[in-house]
């Protein structure tokens, strides 16, 4: 795609760039956390249309935009009373790979529309309210239980049980949906293995070709443990180096970690990122039952620390954190300017997209 055929960005997106100029934007909590509080049964999942399914679907968080939309919807809302500028729809798992272990590959589309659906009606009806506080929708692209660039298998390491194109073909799907449901950003968060995110970034850019205009995309990379990479083995350097021709909005780490642990990562990403850095982490590393004990307090004494020190441009939180924790984040991040991004060095219109700047 060239810079001539480029097609331009949504509204919306120049309502996101003068919010991310002027302060420091919020996304929200984790649906999953919600979920599980919310102890939806196996009946709630299926609902009427799968009553009949022949596999348990307990568990499979995106199927409730289909089968108890309102308990997703009433998620938003209290994610959205705590101040949150940013709902990550409910489409994490909403790739025909993840719903595949479910027997529901065919409903991934269906599930990744209405999940965006229901965070646009919520966050429509906020700003019915507060019209003078935009509120956006990202739509979720997760990063599938499969992996491009590891061998699943110890014995053949050179095996793949997914290929490039099987995985940009899934996630075309999950674009498309996304648009058509109504997002204001695209979110590939939770990228443990690059591959699978240029796969997803590919998907993106075709599918705004596609539909003759583009979205705002953050891309968030997750940190596997202390030594600062990614399980396919980059550094938060690496990582940016990786997907930087694509100009990002936004460039970011979520999940695995908590805030503590992630620190010096935070502060590396930020020294070297030409874009700006957006964060959420976990509440803390989970306990030995799988939950999480990071008080809202302390999560937002460590994202309020960045801010303070100019790291950060976009906080939230991921596995463990509640509207408490977002209500924090926010009165900690409040009246702090964003970061200052960098400019990009040398050309990097390696893709033919120009830089995000909607008055250039």
């Amino acid at each position: 795609m060239s810079p001539k055929t480029a097609p331009s960005f949504r509204p919306a997106a120049a309502a996101l760039e003068a919010l991310a100029a002027e302060r420091i934007p919020v996304m929200d909590g984790a649906m999953g956390t919600m979920i599980q509080a919310a102890q939806p049964t196996e009946e709630d999942f299926r609902g009427a249309a799968f009553a009949r399914h022949d596999r348990a679907l307990q568990g499979n968080n995106d199927l409730l935009n289909l089968t108890r939309p309102e308990i997703v919807r009433s998620i938003h809302e209290a994610n959205l009373a705590a101040g949150a500028d940013i709902l990550k729809a409910n489409t994490f798992n909403a790739n025909a790979i993840s719903q595949a272990d479910y027997g529901l590959a065919y409903h991934a589309a269906e599930i990744a529309r209405a999940g965006v659906r229901i965070a646009r009606d919520a966050a429509d009806a906020a700003m019915a309210a507060e019209p003078e506080r935009p509120r956006f929708v990202a739509g979720v692209l997760g990063p599938t239980n499969r992996t491009a660039s590891i061998s699943p298998d110890v014995d053949d390491p050179g095996f793949r049980n997914v290929t490039f194109d099987e995985l940009a073909a899934i996630y075309r799907e999950n674009a498309d949906a996304a648009i058509s449901g109504g997002a204001d950003i695209v979110l590939v968060e939770t990228v443990f293995d690059t591959l699978n995110a240029k796969a997803a970034l590919f998907a993106v850019e075709e599918s705004f070709e596609a539909h003759g205009f583009r979205l705002p995309v953050i891309v968030s990379g997750t940190i596997t443990d202390r030594s600062g990479r990614t399980l396919s083995g980059q550094t938060v350097e690496a990582f940016w180096t990786s997907v930087q021709h694509i100009r990002p909005f936004a460039i970011g780490l979520n999940c695995a970690l908590g805030a503590e642990q992630l620190a010096p990562f935070v502060a590396d990403l930020s020294r070297v990122a030409a874009t700006r850095l957006s964060v959420h982490p976990n509440a803390g590393l989970p306990n030995a039952f799988g939950g999480y004990d990071e008080t809202p307090d302390r999560t937002a004494s460590f994202l309020g620390g960045w801010a303070q020190d100019g790291l950060v441009n976009i906080v939230g939180g991921c596995c463990g954190t509640t509207p408490a924790h977002i209500a924090a984040i926010r009165a900690a991040v409040d009246g702090i300017a964003p970061r200052r991004v960098p400019e990009p060095a040398g050309d990097l219109t390696l893709s033919g997209l120009e830089p995000f700047n909607l008055a250039a």
